[in-house]
């Protein structure tokens, strides 16, 4: 189980390094990559589901990181 939860944490991890880079400064983060602004209605809504996605992969890395951490998970 321990092997289990140290497999999403790193998972997790790395895809939050990910979505955080992809984040932009100015605000166009996804939606100003080349082709991608056509895929979404606007620069607001890829912004607002890149800022869900992110705070979902925060939080499961979160609570992977006190489960290990406080060693609930043995």
């Amino acid at each position: 189980m321990v092997t289990f939860i140290w497999t999403i944490q790193i998972i997790s991890a790395l895809l939050l390094i990910i979505l955080i880079l992809l984040h932009s400064p100015k605000g166009d983060g996804i939606a100003g990559m080349g082709g991608a602004s056509q895929i979404f209605s606007s620069q607001k809504s890829a912004e607002k589901g890149l800022n869900k996605v992110t705070g979902i992969v925060a939080a499961v890395f979160i609570v992977c990181t006190f489960l290990l951490g406080y060693g609930i998970i043995k």
